[in-house]
């Protein structure tokens, strides 16, 4: 069982990559959700649906991240540099209810990514607590400051 909660809390494996896997895990997050979504739309979903069924997938995956990651903490160090679970549930974040075009998925990856590493406004605060939640919250107030100025930067004709 503990395989399987490596494997989640390391997106696949992806947190393994040598050099920034943060970023792959982002990647792969919105490569996910890219491809997901781009499936719903062949498949003739409407609007709404896809945002209800992105939000469903976020709750879901934040909930398991958790729980891989609580469990991953009992040989990893606490947030270790493979558990990425946290950037593919955030970036999901900074891309939710957008419409559906490449290139705000590009834009919501490197808001996302900018927030991420930067941790102004409190995530900070949030990533130097030591809870299995907190390794998971302050990527998910990195997507939700990525969401706010991506829909901002749109809803004003920016983008």
């Amino acid at each position: 069982m503990i395989k399987l909660h490596k494997i989640i809390a390391s997106g696949l494996g992806f947190g393994f990559f040598p050099i920034a896997p943060g970023t792959a895990g982002s990647i792969l997050g919105i490569g996910l959700l890219y491809a997901v979504n781009y499936w719903l739309n062949y498949l003739g979903y409407q609007e709404l649906t896809i945002i209800l069924i992105n939000l469903f997938a976020i709750i879901l995956m934040t909930f398991i991240g958790v729980q891989s990651i609580k469990v991953v903490h009992r040989t990893w160090k606490h947030d270790a540099s493979e558990i990425v679970i946290d950037e593919i549930v955030g970036v999901w974040i900074a891309v939710l209810a957008m419409p559906f075009q490449w290139q705000y998925y590009l834009y919501a990856l490197i808001l996302f990514r900018f927030f991420d590493i930067v941790k102004p406004l409190f995530i900070r605060r949030l990533d130097k607590m030591q809870g299995d939640w907190s390794v998971m919250l302050d990527d998910v107030l990195a997507g939700i400051y990525s969401l706010i100025v991506l829909q901002t930067l749109y809803f004003l004709n920016v983008l």
